[in-house]
């Protein structure tokens, strides 16, 4: 049988070549465009076989989606960790920063960030497949958000108006994202949009 351990080291060898194959893929999306990158060319870049490819991703899409996918569940766990009492606009301000902050910690992440976002939000298929990931995890932010303030979600209007404040604050920074920005053009962009919808978030209850 398998030890624990045995199985949290098997797990994280299969985190790492997932995370290899994503960053070989997002490098040549990012530079060459999703047209004119195949999965060949990412397994090539990668030093991988595409079977391994197949068993970590469905397509070049998957690659780019999950990607995306993973900044908005960043979002709902920071979200959960940020004190009880922090009004909700900073609370989800500091929760929407994290994963933008993870794509700033390196000089060459940044920009290589901002052209898959603009991929996304540029080509129709990607984008529909990004408002679909939105749906999943905005559940998780609804639940949150109730849990904050002790409201029924399926009753109470608050929870979803505020998951939705949220998501437009973060659809509009990536939007706003321009060549050049940094992290501290990145964070005035964030606190701009938050500025906007705050009094509605930390309005009283009821």
């Amino acid at each position: 049988m398998r030890s624990r351990a045995d199985s949290s080291v098997a797990e994280r060898k299969r985190q790492l070549v997932a995370d290899e194959l994503r960053d070989a893929a997002l490098m040549l999306l990012a530079t060459r465009g999703f047209d004119a990158v195949t999965v060949d060319d990412i397994v090539t870049a990668a030093g991988m076989s595409r079977r391994t490819f197949n068993r970590y991703y469905a397509s070049k899409e998957d690659v780019v989606v999950r990607f995306l996918a993973d900044m908005g569940a960043d979002i709902v766990a920071a979200l959960a960790e940020r004190p009880a009492a922090e009004p909700p606009s900073i609370a989800l301000r500091h929760a929407v920063w994290v994963p933008l902050a993870a794509c700033t910690d390196h000089p060459d992440h940044i920009e290589r960030a901002r052209k898959v976002v603009r991929l996304v939000l540029d080509t129709p298929a990607l984008q529909a497949r990004w408002l679909e990931r939105q749906t999943q995890w905005r559940a998780g932010l609804i639940a949150e958000l109730a849990a904050r303030r002790g409201l029924d979600p399926d009753t109470d209007p608050y929870p979803r108006i505020a998951a939705g404040m949220a998501l437009v604050v973060f659809d509009t920074v990536l939007q706003q994202w321009q060549p050049g920005d940094d992290e501290q053009r990145l964070a005035e962009l964030t606190d701009q949009a938050f500025a906007v919808v705050a009094p509605a978030l930390d309005a009283p209850a009821g």
